[in-house]
């Protein structure tokens, strides 16, 4: 008996004992391990009280702007054009629910479509090609409006988001993916690239949620997928991406003195309180601060406001698909033909009209005199609102 409890003594202290030298081991490996692989977060986001978690990859920011990003003229250095030229416009499906702000990764985005998906609910196409923004998200299912906005940037165009509107019919953007050849190829349905790529995370939105509000993914990573598809800046073949693209016209910021004092572009989609937009407009800046629901609209990574130098609402006759989908909530949105249009830029209002004459064309804006409106360098973000929405300034 007393050999039985010698032996259980025993056992307990040199249970304790590996049980503190593996502590040990294992906290002095820690301390002494090299930091992750993500590349070091740039001074804007430092300043924003963020650490490395969201996984940009970041550049010097004191090198010369010298290089303009093609997709919205804003002016980079040559380090940050040597990256970009690497890979091809990625296109990433962001949910606007309520329950799913703040978002992760809109702030990098080069430019963003914005346009109710159903039930009055926007959701956001944001298109990165010379930014990373890191963890993006929360990703949700594709709709066929933002097929054809996407299908503007050149050939192939990565396309990430979670399943979509699949119901036979004029709104089947999954059997529309497979008809253009997208499916395998430059379409990333996170059905088919599935995990690690794209991973939940239900803590992120930092309250309970939904589960269909907790898909994110890098931009690294889906632009990885892209270029194992033999999809970079150009395809097998050889065949750039950008042969076929055609870019804006940019322009410089107007000068401080020829600003107005403040302007407020207030935006009601559906009149639905939660998904009215407010832009107001800040004059030392010239960027337009985004309020959505009534409260500034942040980024969860870098904890700044949602700008964007450039506003561009696109009137466009909405109508539901008639699907058999249920309570026919699958829209549809006119979006090749014309159409009227207003630009706001600089604080400033440009009335005019849109054009797109097919799937694969550019978007083009003219103002009252027909001639092609420029662009401030910069962000920029479409609202696409039915041609009964509300439009106002202040």
């Amino acid at each position: 008996m007393q050999n039985k409890k010698l032996l259980i003594l025993v056992s307990v202290i040199v249970y304790f004992l590996c049980t503190g030298v593996s502590y040990a081991v294992f906290s002095h490996l820690r301390r002494g391990a090299p930091a992750t692989a993500s590349v070091p977060v740039s001074k804007t986001v430092q300043q924003a009280g963020q650490g490395n978690d969201y996984q940009a990859i970041t550049f010097d920011p004191n090198q010369p702007k010298t290089e303009e990003c093609p997709l919205n003229g804003a002016m980079y250095s040559k380090e940050e054009q040597a990256w970009w030229n690497k890979h091809r416009p990625l296109g990433v499906m962001v949910e606007n629910h309520t329950e799913a702000r703040p978002q992760s990764g809109l702030t990098a985005a080069d430019v963003i479509y914005e346009a109710v998906a159903e039930g009055g609910i926007t959701r956001f196409l944001a298109v990165y090609y010379c930014q990373d923004a890191g963890i993006v998200g929360p990703v949700r299912s594709a709709r066929t409006y933002f097929i054809d906005f996407l299908s503007e940037y050149g050939n192939s165009p990565l396309y990430a988001h979670v399943g979509g509107a699949n119901a036979p019919g004029p709104a089947n953007a999954l059997g529309q993916i497979d008809q253009y050849g997208w499916t395998g190829y430059n379409d990333l349905n996170q059905f088919s690239v599935g995990f690690p790529t794209y991973k939940r995370d239900e803590t992120r939105a930092g309250h309970p949620v939904a589960t269909e509000h907790t898909m994110y993914s890098l931009t690294s990573s889906l632009w990885a997928v892209g270029a194992a598809r033999g999809l970079t800046n150009v395809d097998k073949k050889g065949n750039a991406w950008d042969s076929t693209f055609v870019p804006y016209r940019f322009k410089e910021d107007a000068p401080v003195a020829e600003r107005p004092a403040s302007e407020t572009v207030h935006i009601e989609f559906w009149a639905d309180p939660q998904y009215m937009v407010d832009w107001k407009y800040n004059r030392e800046t010239n960027l337009y601060m985004r309020n959505n629901g009534g409260q500034p609209h942040m980024d969860r990574d870098t904890h700044t406001q949602l700008s964007t130098k450039n506003i561009v609402v696109l009137y466009m006759r909405e109508s539901h698909a008639i699907d058999g989908y249920e309570n026919n909530v699958h829209l549809l949105y006119a979006d090749k033909g014309t159409g009227n249009a207003i630009v706001f830029r600089d604080g400033k209002e440009i009335r005019g009209t849109w054009s797109k004459a097919s799937r694969t064309s550019r978007t083009k804006l003219y103002d009252n005199t027909g001639s092609e409106i420029e662009f401030d360098r910069g962000k920029i973000w479409f609202e696409i609102v039915p041609t009964y929405g509300t439009v106002s300034v202040k």
